[in-house]
């Protein structure tokens, strides 16, 4: 996407073929104030992917102990089924299976965001140590507040951005490379590890209980009372997170391009680090954290795509069927056990390690 100014008349342009051959299909949109494009087949996949993630979410909720029809679920959505039906659809399955596609937009589009900002597929909030700043902040608030929903998310991103700082500012040397974040973020990374081990040493068997479930990353306790706040709070970072996507395209061609552009690469790097840190701040303070996704997701999107970047939206809506179809395993793997989704999907990421080790040893 990118922004131009014009004086002309609103005009809106969608074209599957442009003068300038670019390599592949394009669709066009030009208005007075602005102009984008985007790949066709990145449309496509994407639209794909939104599909079967909404066949996802509706599979979720019409199975478990009690079974329910895909017309009955329409009609418990739209309030028209018998009460008892309403009730299961709407207070009870449909919360969990929106937030695990909403947690899952937000955690793809995080690691859309750090992939970028890395130009490196392992610049993930996991890999990096942000997920671990959260972690460790929201742990913080549980262990020695016992505070609630709330109190955990301020402290779930407060620790994220003091971890985004830490890591900023000890990889800044004229400028903030890419495989220099990773590496301190690593070594931040294990820090705050071994401080959650202690932390979780010094607390009660009660916290210890309590923090432990929550920290291996688990849908299980989710409800109604945390879809709206979510709800609001993506509905304010998503679209901050796209009006910067132009820049952070700009800023994938290197700090020199992007200056000799007219960019400023450190206020956006840091004003999109915020905004990713954020996204997996939400996530971490209502289901603990869920690994993996975050860096899974954007390689996927890419590749189904077959984009030389990262794109925000086809890794947030890869990221939202990762975390639905993960959570269906989690709770029908061995029904009634509920298993934590993050068992799932650190199982998937393991996966994906592997195979990107036999394709990076065929390639040698």
């Amino acid at each position: 996407m990118t922004s131009t100014s014009s004086t002309s008349p609103i005009v809106a342009v969608a074209r599957a073929s442009s003068a300038v051959d670019f390599g592949y299909r394009r669709v066009e949109l030009q208005r007075p104030r602005w102009s984008g494009a985007a790949s066709l087949r990145a449309i496509l996949v994407t639209l794909v992917l939104a599909v079967v993630t909404i066949a996802g979410v509706i599979l979720s909720i019409s199975t478990g102990t009690y079974d329910i029809p895909i017309g009955e679920v329409i009609g418990g959505l739209l309030g028209t089924a018998d009460g008892g039906t309403v009730l299961v659809v709407r207070e009870w399955r449909m919360p969990r299976a929106l937030l695990a596609a909403l947690f899952g937009i937000a955690l793809g589009m995080s690691g859309a965001i750090f992939q970028s900002l890395t130009r490196n597929p392992l610049g993930s909030p996991d890999i990096i140590g942000f997920s671990s700043g959260s972690y460790t902040g929201a742990l913080v608030v549980l262990l020695v507040t016992g505070g609630g929903y709330y109190a955990v998310a301020v402290g779930a991103l407060a620790g994220g951005i003091v971890t985004a700082l830490v890591v900023f500012v000890l990889a800044y040397r004229r400028g903030v490379q890419g495989f220099r974040l990773i590496i301190v973020g690593i070594g931040v990374s294990a820090l705050l590890a071994a401080l959650n081990t202690y932390l979780m040493l010094k607390a009660s068997p009660e916290q210890q209980l309590t923090a432990g479930v929550w920290g291996s990353g688990s849908l299980n306790g989710v409800s109604v009372d945390q879809l709206v706040p979510v709800v609001v709070v993506l509905a304010v970072l998503v679209p901050s997170v796209l009006a910067l996507s132009p820049a952070l395209r700009v800023l994938e061609l290197g700090d020199d391009a992007a200056g000799s552009l007219g960019s400023r690469p450190t206020g956006i790097r840091f004003a999109t680090i915020v905004l990713g840190v954020a996204l997996v701040a939400l996530v971490t303070a209502a289901a603990g954290p869920i690994a993996f996704i975050a860096l899974v997701a954007p390689q996927i999107a890419r590749r189904l795509t077959r984009s030389a970047g990262v794109g925000l939206v086809a890794a947030g809506i890869t990221g939202a069927l990762l975390l639905v179809l993960s959570d269906f395993l989690a709770q029908r793997l061995f029904a009634p056990l509920q298993l934590p989704v993050g068992i799932v999907t650190v199982s998937v990421g393991g996966l994906y390690f592997v195979w990107l080790l036999i394709r990076e040893t065929r390639r040698r």
